[in-house]
């Protein structure tokens, strides 16, 4: 008999959170707000307490869960309507890249790293930092990029061109300001070699540099840190 309760509860529980959830609206799962990230967590948790208490009424699961339907209802309407409460709510877009700059300062202040960076870059299939326009972290804390113009995608058939074969992808030398010894290793050059390429550059002091990579061809991409 316990068993059919539990089973009976399950299904309750399971059909009347899908349709709650139903009512709240779609949305993609990586686009959810904090605000529907957290009302879901909640959901789930009383769920979960009413299933497992078979002793507890289901009005203790189901009246809560109505509740923060409600809410989550009234506050997405609510933001509908107020581009501030909207923007306390759902967060605001960052630029992390802007004009082929990285801005290193809203990299920190988002706590997002140059290999954060350097994985979406690879999920939207661009190989080279230096072919970025406009990078922007959006509040769902996925990454919109823009290339430069000359690095928009075309049709080989449109340009009636062969398309770059890469030998290899762009390696970073200097990341965050350190250099990485490690990769220079890599490509057969050490230290020295990096810092008089980079004086050959009007790039004296090392400090002054945010990040530094090479490509295949030889060309370097350098951006400097941010100033004060």
């Amino acid at each position: 008999m316990e068993v059919l309760t539990a089973l009976l509860r399950t299904l309750f529980m399971y059909f009347f959170v899908l349709i709650v959830l139903r009512f709240m609206g779609k949305r993609e799962i990586g686009k959810l707000s904090i605000f529907d990230l957290v009302v879901s967590i909640m959901m789930a948790e009383i769920a979960v307490m009413v299933i497992e208490d078979t002793e507890q009424p289901l009005s203790k699961g189901v009246v809560p869960i109505l509740i923060l339907m409600v809410t989550q209802i009234l506050l997405s309407y609510l933001t509908l309507k107020s581009k501030r409460l909207r923007d306390l709510v759902d967060g605001k877009p960052s630029i992390l890249i802007a004009n082929g700059k990285i801005l290193d300062k809203e990299m920190a202040r988002q706590r997002y790293s140059i290999d954060d960076l350097f994985t979406q870059l690879r999920e939207k299939n661009i190989q080279n930092i230096a072919d970025v326009e406009f990078a922007i972290l959006e509040p769902s804390g996925k990454l919109s990029v823009f290339p430069k113009p000359f690095h928009q995608p075309v049709t080989k058939g449109d340009l009636q061109l062969k398309g770059k074969e890469y030998k290899s992808l762009p390696v970073p030398l200097v990341a965050d300001g350190q250099i990485l010894l490690e990769n220079l290793r890599k490509i057969d050059k050490d230290e020295l070699w990096l810092k008089k390429q980079l004086r050959n550059k009007g790039y004296l002091d090392i400090g002054e540099i945010y990040f530094v990579s090479i490509d295949d061809s030889g060309n370097f991409f350098i951006d400097k840190k941010d100033s004060n």
